[in-house]
């Protein structure tokens, strides 16, 4: 066999090899199928979904995202917080993977790596300690986004802090986040990661006929204001987003709770 035919032949291989890879290959996984949505888990299917602007919601045992191929992260990550889930249980941190439920794979971590940013979590660890597959659930790189230092370990910190200390008064929150992608933003890593320019937060707790909504809109930065300063409506992240919070409530319902910042009910 001659170079030329040797040549061929190996690109033939790296071919048929590189199609195998992107259309068989199922990344490891840390979730439980058996765990379906029960009062075991803590994933977020109820009347409460955002809508998605790409169609692809992927639902963990627990918590749900919806994720942007385009930006390579989630629009918006949504779980539910109760009371008991607020355990101190002493977890190693394993190894961020791709999430083998998203079509399109999700980032490779590799992306994060010497980027300056942090692998950010939407669906934080410490909200989920309390079994060691919801602790490592939120290890999937679709549950991650490119955070500076300080911001993640600052106010956004402050504000999960936050979340925590509600939830031990309130039994039950559920919570929708993540970063606000459009515009020019700065990307890493071989696959660009897109970098948001602000984050959001909204807090839901009570029943449907009695819901209590408060919401947060943070540009990507440190800051030493109070957190109740980035207070904003639901119908302001909606414009920034393209994203349909409550589109399963009734209309005048879903215009009261979007169109005003009600402080009354939530302490800070």
């Amino acid at each position: 066999m001659n170079k030329k035919t040797t040549y061929l032949v190996l690109m033939l291989l790296c071919t048929v090899g590189f199609w195998l890879f992107n259309n068989f290959y199922t990344p490891d996984t840390y979730s439980d199928d058996s765990v379906k949505n029960t009062e075991e888990g803590r994933c977020f299917t109820n009347y409460l979904q955002p809508s998605s602007t790409t169609g692809a919601v992927v639902q963990h045992n627990y918590y749900t995202l919806s994720y942007k191929e385009k930006y390579e992260q989630a629009e918006w990550v949504a779980y539910v917080l109760r009371k008991q889930d607020l355990t101190y249980d002493d977890r190693k941190r394993p190894y961020f993977i791709e999430d083998p439920k998203v079509a399109t794979k999700s980032a490779d971590w590799r992306n994060y790596k010497r980027s300056g940013y942090d692998r950010g979590h939407l669906c934080p660890a410490g909200d989920r300690r309390f079994s060691l597959q919801a602790y490592n659930e939120t290890f999937y790189t679709s549950n991650i986004t490119p955070q500076k230092n300080d911001f993640n370990a600052g106010i956004w910190n402050r504000l999960e802090k936050k979340v925590r200390q509600w939830v031990k008064k309130d039994k039950e929150l559920y919570i929708i986040t993540g970063g606000v992608l459009k515009g020019n933003m700065d990307e890493i890593g071989d696959e660009d990661v897109a970098v948001p320019n602000s984050f959001y937060k909204i807090i839901v707790k009570g029943r449907k006929d009695n819901l209590k909504v408060i919401a947060f809109l943070f540009p990507h930065k440190e800051s030493n204001r109070p957190i109740s300063s980035f207070l904003v409506t639901v119908d302001k992240i909606e414009k920034e987003t393209g994203i349909n919070f409550f589109k399963s409530l009734p209309g005048a319902q879903e215009e009261e709770l979007e169109r005003e910042i009600v402080k009354n009910g939530w302490e800070f």
